[in-house]
């Protein structure tokens, strides 16, 4: 992976932290910064501008055919939550709590990716300086490598169904216990970002596509128009080969996921069809098994700040 460190500097670099931090540091991951607000500290950290190959390589096990590889340039470096947004955070914006797995420190989840627009806006407003957007597919993707090619952050997945490199860094179907998990007790990517794969899903701001070209791209942000947004991550009822960095779903912006078939279910538009390479579908397992997780799943993607070149 190519970086461009030297042409494009954060902050901190000229000693001028943007106006909305309330707290920076720098510690074995690299640099972060913090604001706060109601007297909860949000932490993120910078995400550097580079390259990437984005997607999955067909040996890759349990891949999907949504994963072509391709190149991928940021340009720009951005500043991300270091955690999914906490349910303290979004009660402290929103003034209320969707989330069936209650906890202070647990990530929100219920909420819709027009929920998230919401949050975001409020919270813009709320703090001076602050100009908070869900990352695109490309960024989600490049921050939870930080760097890495494997399936995981932490190394293949050699064991289908319960790889041992999930244990130390993920919250998902085999270890999370039917539940969400308060963020951060995980190990960290190499860039100081917990919880990226596990424990809730979350949200992108690209409208979804069905597959990727294989020429190479610049920034890129996906469709300009769709009719279902990304989700990525993989959670706390996920087996092993869906909490993988490559991995990446779609769900109608306007689900919230309240109702009890929705989390395991393919879409009538996308993952029904989908196919899961050296494996028959399993289509019909899943229509029974979905019926089994009553509570909603999915989360706020982490919200970042796009530095300017």
């Amino acid at each position: 992976m190519q970086n461009f460190e030297k042409k494009i500097t954060h902050p901190l670099v000229i000693g001028c932290p943007p106006v909305w931090a309330s707290g920076w540091g720098h510690d074995e991951y690299g640099i972060w910064l913090a604001f706060t607000f109601k007297e909860i500290e949000q932490r993120l950290r910078w995400i550097p501008p580079g390259q990437f190959v984005m997607g999955s390589p067909e040996k890759e096990g349990d891949r999907y055919d949504d994963e072509r590889q391709h190149q991928v340039t940021l340009t720009r470096g951005y500043w991300l939550f270091d955690t999914p947004v906490t349910q303290a955070l979004w009660q402290a914006v929103m003034g209320k709590n969707p989330s069936h797995f209650k906890g202070a420190d647990h990530p929100v989840e219920g909420v819709s990716w027009q929920d998230c627009v919401q949050f975001m806006k409020k919270l813009n407003r709320e703090v001076s300086g602050l100009d908070l957007q869900l990352p695109s597919e490309a960024q989600w993707e490049y921050a939870c490598r930080a760097g890495t090619t494997a399936a995981t952050y932490a190394g293949d997945l050699e064991n289908e169904t319960e790889p041992a490199v999930l244990k130390e860094i993920a919250w998902y179907g085999k270890n999370s216990g039917s539940k969400t998990h308060p963020v951060a007790k995980k190990k960290a990517n190499s860039w100081g970002l917990y919880d990226m794969l596990g424990n809730v899903h979350e949200w992108c701001a690209d409208w979804w596509q069905t597959d990727f070209a294989a020429e190479a791209v610049i920034d890129p942000t996906g469709p300009g128009r769709g009719t279902e947004r990304v989700i990525r991550g993989g959670s706390w009822f996920n087996d092993a080969r869906h909490v993988r960095a490559a991995y990446r779903r779609q769900l109608r912006p306007w689900h919230a996921l309240q109702r009890p078939w929705l989390p395991l279910c393919p879409s009538s538009g996308g993952r029904g069809r989908r196919r899961r390479r050296g494996r028959a579908s399993r289509r019909s397992s899943s229509r029974q098994r979905c019926r089994i997780y009553r509570f909603p799943c999915y989360k706020i993607g982490r919200s970042c700040f796009v530095t300017s070149p």
